[in-house]
């Protein structure tokens, strides 16, 4: 092949890890970890994409020294969890009086630095902390995988080729710009890196050199890190100013139709609906467009989301982990706890009861886009209109006694 890269790539996939740096440990790891003639192949293979994208020769071969293939994220990426977590336990997990303080400890601390980055991009410092809390547990959990290594097994097979395929050539480039040095090049099983845990796609669009020392160091440098959260949140649609939502109290005979981000009035139309902050009083003088949401259905806590709610999503796609930011941020602030309690007794779906459940409402007539065991869109609305005939609340939640229902 040319450059040499065919007898090169046997000498770089098995040869000497790089001595006295911050991932000799992690390659050096590597002995038995699945067909190694395969995944040189794929090494080899794959630098004629990396080389089209302007990756040298001299910065593929350091990146690859010494990788195998990761057997733990082998394991991870074959197996996929079958039952879910429930909200109110991703909160309990995650909101708690340990990160809240931890959080206004690493507010003090970065007071001067985070107060510049929420006047620059007009994102709620709470929010920065948050996340920050959240994804590093204020930096303390960044993830020791060598990057490099956990993309190109995610590449080199499973059912998530594409994504480490896309995220392994980003992260070349990172190391080609020379943002970070491959020894320090360290992050999650799936590649999130830094103390916000960006993956090397987001990085390339939206990290900033806050410091202005020509690098974007997320991995070292706090305040890179908070600058380039806080950018990549406004170009997600942050409205300054905008809280990211309030709990609320729905009131009796709600028009469970309306739930869900698919509709959106200002405030002062939800408020003229009898929608009204769950601790009493106004929501003063507001006035962004909004959504209602109910994680956990009618028997739940209801909450107002904003656009700002939507930027947070764009973060991570996750409704429960949007809502654990949100409310971690108002914690931090001196905010007091969700009030209404959460259906603690019911189980959610599983995997296979979720897809189970699409089958049975395609049979009625309904299209859920698939049987992928995935709550989307359609599924959703089919669940509302299901139970709407059923004579149940519309509020689109399958629980276990609508999967019943349906058998």
């Amino acid at each position: 092949m040319r450059l040499g890269i065919g007898s090169w790539s046997r000498t770089v996939v098995a040869g000497a890890v790089i001595a006295g740096c911050a991932v000799t440990g992690v390659l050096a790891n590597t002995g038995g970890s699945g067909d190694t003639a395969s995944f040189e192949r794929f090494v080899a293979g794959f630098w004629s994409q990396a080389r089209k994208a302007g990756i040298s020769r001299e910065t593929y071969r350091a990146a690859f020294r010494g990788v195998r293939p990761d057997p733990d994220i082998l394991e991870r990426n074959a197996n996929q969890a079958e039952f879910k977590t429930p909200v109110w336990t991703y909160l309990d997990r995650r909101v708690t009086e340990e990160r809240i303080a931890a959080g206004r400890a690493a507010g003090r601390e970065v007071g001067d630095r985070i107060a510049a980055i929420e006047a620059r991009y007009g994102v709620d410092r709470n929010i920065l902390l948050a996340i920050w809390g959240m994804e590093s547990n204020y930096g303390s959990h960044k993830g020791d995988k060598y990057v490099i290594r956990s993309l190109a097994t995610l590449a080199y097979t499973g059912r998530r080729q594409k994504f480490g395929r896309q995220q392994l050539l980003a992260a070349l480039k990172i190391l080609q710009n020379g943002d970070i040095p491959v020894e320090y090049m360290t992050g999650s099983w799936a590649g999130a890196m830094g103390h916000t845990q960006f993956i090397p796609t987001t990085y390339e669009a939206y990290a900033v050199d806050w410091t202005g020392d020509g690098t974007r160091d997320i991995w070292r440098s706090t305040s890179d890190a908070l600058a380039s959260t806080a950018n990549y949140l406004k170009r997600s649609g942050w409205q300054e100013g905008v809280p990211w939502g309030w709990e609320v109290k729905l009131p009796r005979g709600f028009d469970y139709s309306l739930v869900g981000t698919g509709t959106e009035k200002i405030v002062a139309d939800w408020a003229r609906l009898g929608v009204k902050p769950v601790r009493g009083g106004n929501f003063g003088a507001w006035a962004p467009e909004s959504s209602i949401i109910l994680p956990a259905g009618a028997r739940g806590p209801a909450f107002l989301v904003t656009k700002n709610f939507r930027a947070i999503l764009r973060y991570n796609n996750a409704t429960a982990y949007a809502l654990a930011v949100g409310h971690l941020a108002d914690r931090i602030a001196g905010a007091p706890q969700i009030a209404a309690r959460w259906p603690r007794d019911e189980r959610p779906l599983s995997h296979s009861e979720t897809q189970e459940l699409q089958r049975l409402l395609n049979r009625r007539g309904y299209d859920t886009g698939g049987i992928d065991g995935r709550l989307g869109p359609r599924t959703l609305s089919a669940v509302r209109h299901v139970q709407g005939r059923l004579g149940l609340a519309p509020d689109g939640y399958p629980t276990t006694a609508l999967l019943e229902r349906l058998r």
